[in-house]
This record gives C-alpha cells, sequence and structure tokens, in this order.
C-alpha cells in the first residue's frame, strides 16, 4: 500500500481531464490524515513531505507530480510550501 508519484506530461493531464477537478489549497501546516478511500491528486503549487505512520517512508511531493494515495493509508502531512492541487477521490 504505497504511494504513487508520476510525473505526467500535459498530453497525459489532459487526457486525465485532471484539469476539471476541484482544488484544494493549505497553507503551511503540519497534520495527520487517514485515506478511507484512494485519492489521485496533480500539485500545482508547494511542497508537502507525506510520512506513511505504519512504515515510516516519507515521500517528498512538489508541483508536477500527481500521486495516488490508496484506501487505508494513515500519514501525516507536512506541508513546507503552500500546497494547490487539482484532486478527484475514488
Amino acid at each position: 500500500m504505497a504511494i504513487v508519484i508520476e510525473r505526467p506530461s500535459d498530453a497525459d493531464i489532459e487526457k486525465r481531464g485532471v484539469r476539471s477537478w476541484p482544488i484544494w489549497e493549505k497553507e503551511v501546516s503540519s497534520f495527520p490524515w487517514f485515506y478511507d478511500e484512494p485519492e489521485t491528486c496533480y500539485f500545482l503549487e508547494g511542497e508537502v513531505i507525506v510520512t506513511d505512520t505504519k512504515t515510516g517512508a516519507s515521500y517528498e511531493i512538489t508541483k508536477g507530480d500527481l500521486v495516488t494515495f490508496p484506501a487505508g493509508l494513515s500519514c501525516t502531512w507536512e506541508i513546507r510550501k503552500p500546497v494547490k492541487k487539482h484532486y478527484r477521490f475514488g
């Protein structure tokens, strides 16, 4: 149950319809999070370290990353630069 980080092309972003997904923004902060369903998101801005609380694995996420968080993931978000991202659950 790992976090998957991709660096998609603009064509891939268009094909997936990412720009039609809602936008979420968050200031510099740190907080726990649990995913009860999968989330895919595309980072427009920001820098985040997400740490899986079960395995201790950390993932650095930045502008241009397309990230898939699996259902059942318990983690901590450490937002180092304000985040703006498109997101889709399910």
